[in-house]
């Protein structure tokens, strides 16, 4: 992987329970994993919380994109390799997907959706990473600043609508004047790494080579599919020490 590096009153939460089978902890074991409920004005949020053992330095909060939640591959390795790092991984859940509906609504209600979530992630007192993969990277972008965050992830930001380079929303990614760390496919059909412009001073591009937008690659790839993990999930995780939170 290579990289670019850069010169509500409305809410209430409530645990909802716990769902087991899933890995936390840094331990490699199966683990239940806590879950909580956010209300928006735009329907129930879902967090599902993945904990180090001990004290966490940092949250990071990931969303979903439009097409898979959070059983994304990406999503899931973040989530159990980050706790034994001292960080406590949110996978969120956005109302719609609760909900159970089919296709994701406008920008602004996905943005609606998320803000108390950010805050319910903020009250955990410690310093808030925002972030996620696609559609879930665009809204961490357009509410970071708003929601108090230190940083941002953005994971297979989609820079332009496929063969429509001229629609770009570099501008959204910009926009929050936050430390960022984009991690991006090399053959991403929504913008790849060299379609992306200088970024500023602490933030870094890193690339996934041969992957698209789910960061699958060919079977001629010079990584497989569980390397290809595994060097996100390092590059996310020195790049959370790297910061200063």
């Amino acid at each position: 992987m290579a990289d670019k590096s850069g010169t509500p009153d409305l809410m209430a939460t409530g645990t909802t329970g716990k769902a087991a089978g899933m890995t936390g902890g840094g331990s490699g074991g199966a683990m239940e994993v806590e879950q909580t409920l956010v209300a928006t004005p735009v329907g129930d949020a879902r967090i599902s919380w993945h904990r180090p053992l001990g004290p966490a330095r940092a949250v990071l909060g990931l969303g979903h994109g439009t097409g898979r939640g959070i059983e994304a591959a990406d999503l899931a390795a973040l989530a159990a390799a980050l706790p034994a790092h001292g960080i406590t991984v949110a996978l969120v859940e956005q109302p719609w997907k609760v909900a159970g509906e089919k296709e994701a609504p406008e920008p602004q209600t996905l943005d609606t959706g998320w803000v108390p979530v950010a805050e319910r992630l903020a009250a955990e007192g410690v310093p808030l990473v925002v972030g996620g993969r696609s559609a879930g990277a665009r809204v961490a972008c357009r509410t970071a600043a708003a929601s108090g965050a230190a940083a941002v992830l953005a994971m297979a930001f989609p820079l332009h609508p496929p063969g429509q380079p001229e629609d770009s929303r570099a501008a959204e990614l910009l926009g929050s004047g936050l430390p960022t760390l984009v991690v991006q496919g090399e053959k991403d059909p929504y913008g790849g790494p060299e379609e992306f412009p200088a970024l500023p001073a602490g933030w870094r591009l890193a690339d996934v080579p041969a992957a698209d937008h789910v960061f699958a690659a060919p079977a001629s790839a010079p990584l497989p599919a569980t390397e290809t993990l595994t060097l996100i999930t390092r590059t996310v995780t020195t790049w959370l020490a790297g910061l200063a939170l």
